[in-house]
């Protein structure tokens, strides 16, 4: 059996070979976009009929498919710091403002955490006259720490 992260790179490769986007991906899953990336990407299982989706829009073997719907070790980074222009500034962000966002939570919400599991995630790009930015929405639902 493939490996999630061999699978990720079977998905990869086809993607490059068929010109299918990661939306066209979604809407065959019925998933949206973000997770579905996420998913393909190892980071979720996939049910039988979602993965058959996947492999049969990418042109995939059954595999693949079997990868996609085994249960994920999650967590992508292959070190602590990345290395990925992108991923890193990301981090960069979290280094920054990470502090921010927690006394802002914990100021809004009380004393807890924002769910990775219960979790929502949305990549948008905006026009902009002084150049096209980029919106992430991170959507978690509020757990109070319970003592």
């Amino acid at each position: 059996m493939l490996t999630k992260k061999e699978a990720a790179e079977a998905v990869r490769q086809a993607k490059v070979a068929t010109g299918v986007t990661w939306a066209q991906l979604a809407e065959a899953v019925g998933r949206p976009p973000a997770w579905t990336t996420a998913a393909l990407l190892g980071q979720h299982p996939m049910s039988k009929d979602e993965a058959a989706a996947a492999v049969a829009l990418l042109e995939l073997r059954e595999d693949v498919a079997a990868a996609l719907r085994s249960q994920p070790t999650r967590g992508a980074l292959d070190a602590a710091v990345p290395v990925d222009p992108t991923i890193y500034r990301l981090y960069e962000v979290i280094q920054v403002y990470g502090p921010t966002i927690k006394e802002l939570i914990h100021e809004q919400c009380g004393d807890g955490i924002m769910s990775a599991i219960n979790f929502r995630l949305d990549v948008q790009r905006v026009p902009d006259p002084a150049g096209d930015r980029v919106v992430i929405t991170m959507d978690g639902k509020y757990l109070p720490y319970q003592w």
